[in-house]
């Protein structure tokens, strides 16, 4: 029998995202999400996709990630998709921060994780609930291949130029102070899907992609390979987010602080979760911003004015950076959804080729679509994103090539 089957898990540090896709045809078999682990009210959502099923939901208390996985693999065995199948060849992980290390998709084993666990530091919120999720997964199947796929591993292909900051370089080793960005997985999916849209190979096309969701980044890919990104050390700076500030004066944190009064940890709170959208005007939901926009809000109309200025500034840096430009792509929550934001972003753009047609910018769809005026000079893209299936494709290729 053949093992084809990878299932995808993203730990975070209170849910449990999950895919069990067939490589063969790079279908999905079920889907799922458990949410407020260590709560009474805990919430599992599965899916089964492969026999049609409805979708069954419970809630109750889920102690910790191994109960939460115990009761995932619970919900795959009542449709015949266990964990303990010959069918499943690996496990592919989610993994936010590989720092430099980490290049490409890699077989977990006791150094990998040792390695993880030392950059906590740079990813305090996301490595810990990683390294739980792998943890947990290794010992409910300890004999099946578990791999991790890292957010920054796209990224890594920067050169120093792009990925150093301009700070004493002692410092920097030291304390391993460099831009790794982040959404990698994405990043590498929609500029390989971009490429196909427009009919090319990857590594003959330029590609600004923009990941447009609650948390946003931008990166410029030239022939394939990520070349600069916006996301930094960590996933603060960059693009204006839902409740991230992204660039700022580094100063503003001095200030804060002297004249302020306000702790470390006051700051990081304030420039991580109380800023950009929600900072700016109390939503962090492009859709409620938009309708209060409609109803003439100049709070809101400010905040998306500063969102789409950010927006439009890092689309003519990266045009810069790559010379040549063959397509940008939109993707994610925002950019998949968001016709306003597209249209805004490239207007006033049409000297660097850049425009939108309205009619095809309005259409939605799931499918990837080109949504710039024919003959366009630089291709418009809408391009889902699917990080569970790119996670799984870079797993397979790994481990299952005896497996098939």
């Amino acid at each position: 029998m053949s093992s084809s089957r990878v299932l995808v898990l993203n730990s975070g540090s209170s849910s449990v995202k999950y895919q069990l896709l067939d490589m063969r045809d790079s279908s999905r078999l079920a889907v799922g999400l458990v949410e407020r682990i260590g709560e009474e009210t805990s919430r599992l959502k599965h899916t089964p996709l492969a026999s049609g099923g409805e979708s069954r939901e419970w809630t109750g208390a889920i102690a910790d990630h191994e109960a939460a996985l115990k009761a995932v693999a619970t919900e795959l065995a009542k449709d015949g998709l266990g964990l303990d199948s010959p069918e499943l060849a690996a496990i592919g992980h989610r993994v936010v921060h590989g720092g430099k290390h980490f290049t490409e998709p890699t077989v977990i084993d006791d150094a990998v994780l040792a390695e993880i666990e030392r950059l906590i530091p740079v990813a305090p919120l996301h490595n810990p609930a990683n390294l739980t999720g792998i943890r947990t997964a290794t010992a409910l199947r300890p004999d099946l291949p578990q791999v991790a796929v890292f957010d920054t591993a796209f990224h890594t292909t920067m050169p120093e130029s792009a990925a150093r900051y301009a700070i004493d370089v002692e410092t920097a080793d030291a304390h391993r102070i460099r831009r790794y960005g982040f959404h990698g997985t994405s990043h590498a999916y929609v500029s390989r899907a971009t490429a196909q849209l427009l009919g090319k190979a990857p590594e003959d096309v330029n590609v600004i992609v923009l990941h447009l969701g609650n948390g946003a980044s931008a990166s410029a890919v030239r022939g394939g390979k990520c070349v600069d990104t916006s996301m930094g050390l960590t996933p603060l700076e960059g693009l204006v987010m839902g409740t991230r500030s992204g660039d700022m004066d580094p100063a503003v944190i001095f200030h804060l602080a002297r004249v302020g009064g306000m702790s470390i940890e006051e700051i990081d709170t304030l420039l991580n979760k109380k800023s950009g959208l929600i900072g700016l005007c109390g939503d962090n939901d492009m859709r409620e911003i938009r309708r209060r926009i409609d109803q003439g809000d100049e709070r809101a109309q400010l905040a998306f004015d500063i969102y789409i200025h950010r927006l439009k500034k890092y689309i003519g840096a990266y045009y810069a950076v790559l010379g040549r430009v063959d397509a940008i792509a939109f993707t994610a929550g925002v950019g998949e959804n968001a016709a306003p934001v597209r249209e805004a972003a490239v207007a006033g753009l049409e000297q660097l080729g850049l425009a939108v047609d309205a009619e095809l910018n309005a259409v939605r769809g799931d499918e990837p679509r080109l949504i710039s005026p024919a003959g366009a000079r630089v291709a418009v893209a809408v391009v889902p994103t699917d990080e569970e299936l790119e996670i799984a494709t870079q797993t397979y290729a790994l481990v299952g090539k005896g497996n098939a």
